[in-house]
């Protein structure tokens, strides 16, 4: 077994959760044993629920999209709450991790930020055409993981019309998360001091193609802006089909390449450093504080951790030392436009990747709750990371707890 790996305590009615799988994966010869114990489950229990959900998120890390959401389908057939192994004792608060169906991108991945914490993780699936259960699973504070998408427009909507008379109280409000559209984080946040937020413009083929035919200008889509720009079907993340486009003749390729009708656009603005090396901050937003989750470096514009040149010493060097002087340096130098930001969002949790332009101000990228933080990442390669990351789940867990009990502070001791 690998040495980073290890499977939490667990029985036929807790879930491993995507966390425990992502390890799993991650090490190896461990999955497929994973695997087997879950199919035998199913072949003595074929309505084993916990069983599916959990062969559901195996199979959509091996990158099986239609068997990941027929197993999802299978198991929410069944129920809609769900407990993380180890979820059970008495001394942990209880938070209810309200989420819909989908793929990694659907919901707040909360297993990473609440793992070896003392937080009893469960889950409630909801849906915008059922109902929410009645009465809802006991807990002590419950937290909206759905992320803003198209799809889930509707689970939004219904969770919103709920919060006012929500029992418990609740994290990151729904209607709050439905304004981060790509489009609509860039009306509530563009003249933010401080920051430059490329502009953003939903679009539709026929806007597009006019431009191609030259009946109209890319700059009349993008409130000026002009070439290059960035496109991609809308409703994609983390890369997927986005472009950049330096004139009309990339624009009519792109178009030819996609079969949807709808699209996101956006300026281009060059954020190289003086060495010409693109970088690219994660940070993560807890009640307004920043945290930094990671730096990416690479000579590509489009960067994700992953495919950063951070196999590199100097780099892995830079990002420790942004670490260790965020709190001190970026934090302060851009405090201002951090902290009319995150008035602005006005949510509990958010996330951005951003970077700086060559004049020293806060390029803002993307903004959302569904980024994944985690720490899956080799010790022996990166050490400097797990402190880092233990002090952002710290913070996170803090969080949780000043909301759950009277005094501000996790249970330690079951209650009498």
């Amino acid at each position: 077994m690998s040495e980073s790996f290890r499977t939490p305590a667990s029985d036929d009615g807790e879930l491993l959760g995507v966390a425990t799988l992502c390890r799993a994966f991650m090490a190896g010869d461990e999955l497929p044993k994973i695997y087997d114990r879950l199919t035998a489950r199913l072949e003595r229990d074929p309505n084993d629920a916990y069983a599916m959900l959990d062969l559901s998120m195996i199979a959509h890390l091996l990158g099986d999209k239609e068997a990941h959401l027929r197993l999802q389908r299978q198991a929410l057939s069944q129920q809609r709450i769900f407990s993380l192994a180890g979820s059970q004792p008495r001394n942990q608060v209880r938070l209810l991790a309200i989420v819909t169906a989908g793929d990694f991108m659907s919901n707040t991945p909360l297993e990473f930020l609440v793992e070896d914490g003392p937080i009893a993780l469960h889950y409630l699936y909801v849906a915008s055409d059922q109902a929410l259960p009645h009465p809802l699973p006991d807990h002590d504070v419950a937290f909206v993981a759905v992320a803003e998408s198209d799809r889930n427009r509707g689970v939004l909507e219904q969770l919103d019309r709920a919060v006012e008379t929500w029992p418990r109280p609740l994290l990151n409000r729904p209607s709050a998360i439905a304004r981060l559209t790509r489009d609509g984080a860039f009306r509530l946040l563009y003249d933010t001091p401080g920051l430059v937020y490329p502009v953003n413009a939903a679009v539709t083929r026929a806007a597009l193609e006019a431009v191609v035919r030259g009946e109209t200008e890319i700059e009349a889509l993008l409130d000026g802006a002009s070439y290059p720009v960035l496109a991609r079907p809308r409703g994609t993340h983390a890369g997927e089909g986005l472009v950049k486009l330096d004139g009309v003749s990339a624009l009519a390729e792109f178009l030819a390449n996609q079969s949807v009708d709808s699209f996101y656009l956006a300026q281009f603005i060059d954020y190289r450093s003086a060495d010409g090396l693109f970088r690219k901050y994660r940070l993560l937003f807890i009640d307004g504080a920043p945290y930094a989750a990671h730096l990416a470096i690479s000579k590509n514009w489009m960067i994700h951790y992953l495919n950063a040149e951070m196999n590199d010493w100097n780099h892995r060097a830079e990002e420790a030392l942004f670490f260790a002087r965020f709190d001190d340096d970026f934090a302060v130098r851009h405090q201002a436009a951090f902290t009319e930001m995150a008035r602005r969002i006005g949510l509990d949790y958010f996330i951005i990747d951003c970077g700086e332009t060559s004049d020293g101000r806060l390029l803002l990228f993307e903004v959302g709750t569904a980024m994944i933080v985690h720490s899956l990442d080799p010790v022996a390669a990166f050490p400097y990371k797990q402190p880092q990351m233990r002090k952002l789940f710290d913070g996170f867990i803090a969080y949780i707890c000043k909301h759950a009990t009277d005094d501000g502070r996790c249970r330690t001791t079951s209650p009498e």
